[in-house]
C-alpha cells in the first residue's frame, strides 16, 4: 500500500514566507531558507513552494531563487507560480523541482498540462485547483481563488487527469488558513471520480483534521500550513498521529 504523506505548503511573496485567512489577509511569518532547513529536520515527505505573486505580475518563475531553494531541500520540491508554457516547466525542474504546480495557466492552455507530461513524465505535473461552493456546488477559481472559471470542480479533475496530470492538489479557499478542518465534501467529490493521487489542502488545524481527509475525503497526502507555522505541531507527529491510527506513514 501507498504511504500517505504530509506535505508542508509554503507560500512566498515578495516578502518572504506569508499566510492569510481564505487566500487574503497575508501576514509574513518567515523567510523561504531557515524553512526549508527546519523541515528537513522534521521528516516531511515533500514540500510544496508556491509563489503567489508570478501569476498576477504576469513573470516567469524566479528561477535563480528556486536554484537556491532546492539545493537546500532535500526532500522531493514541488514548485508552483507563473508557469504559462512548457519551457519554463522545464526551467523548473533544470532548477532543482522535482514536480511543478499549474494552476490558472491550465484553464487557459489545458494542452500546457498535456505536453508537460509528455515531455517530463506525469509524475511531475501537478494540477493545483482551488475551489469554492457556489450555490451548492464546487466552482473551480483561478487567480489566486479571485476568479470563478466558471467550472465546475468534477468537471476539471476529470478533465485535467485525462490531460496528463499526474496528482491534484485541491484548496478549499474559504476553509484555508481558518484551521477549522478540510472540506471533506469537496475531497470526497474528486477523490471518487479520479484515479490519480489527490492531496487535500485548506484547514487542517490538528492531526486529527488530516485523519479525516485520508479516512473520510480519501485524500492520498495531506498539505497544511498554518497548524505548522501557528502551533508547536510537526509533520512528524502528525505522522505518527495517523500511523497510529492504521494509516500507513513514512516514519524513522
Amino acid at each position: 500500500m501507498l504511504k500517505v504523506r504530509v506535505i508542508p505548503t509554503l507560500l512566498f511573496k515578495s516578502v518572504g514566507l506569508v499566510k492569510g485567512i481564505g487566500f487574503d489577509a497575508w501576514r509574513r511569518v518567515d523567510t523561504v531558507l531557515p524553512a526549508i532547513k527546519v523541515y528537513n529536520m522534521r521528516e516531511v515527505d515533500e514540500l510544496i513552494l508556491l509563489d503567489l505573486d508570478a501569476t498576477d505580475e504576469g513573470r516567469e518563475p524566479d528561477y535563480a531563487s528556486i536554484r537556491d531553494f532546492s539545493r537546500e531541500c532535500f526532500v522531493p520540491f514541488c514548485v508552483g507560480g507563473g508557469i504559462q508554457e512548457v519551457g519554463q516547466i522545464r526551467e523548473l525542474l533544470r532548477a532543482g523541482a522535482d514536480k511543478v504546480s499549474i494552476n490558472s495557466a491550465a484553464y487557459r492552455n489545458l494542452a500546457l498540462v498535456t505536453e508537460g507530461a509528455r515531455l517530463y513524465g506525469s509524475q511531475c505535473i501537478v494540477v493545483s485547483i482551488d475551489c469554492r461552493k457556489v450555490e451548492g456546488e464546487y466552482y473551480c477559481f483561478s487567480h489566486n481563488g479571485q476568479e470563478n472559471t466558471g467550472i465546475l470542480l468534477k468537471d476539471w479533475a476529470k478533465a485535467v487527469e485525462k490531460a496528463g496530470a499526474g496528482e491534484l492538489l485541491i484548496t478549499s479557499v474559504p476553509l484555508d488558513g481558518t484551521m477549522g478542518g478540510y472540506d471533506i465534501n469537496m475531497i470526497k467529490a474528486v477523490t471518487g471520480i479520479v484515479k490519480i493521487p489527490v492531496i487535500a489542502s485548506g484547514g487542517a488545524g490538528n492531526y486529527e483534521h488530516m485523519y479525516q481527509a485520508i479516512r473520510d475525503g480519501g485524500a492520498s497526502a495531506v498539505a497544511a500550513a498554518s497548524i505548522f507555522h501557528f502551533t508547536e505541531q510537526t509533520p512528524k507527529e502528525a505522522k505518527e498521529y495517523l500511523f497510529q491510527r492504521g494509516v500507513p506513514t513514512r516514519i524513522a
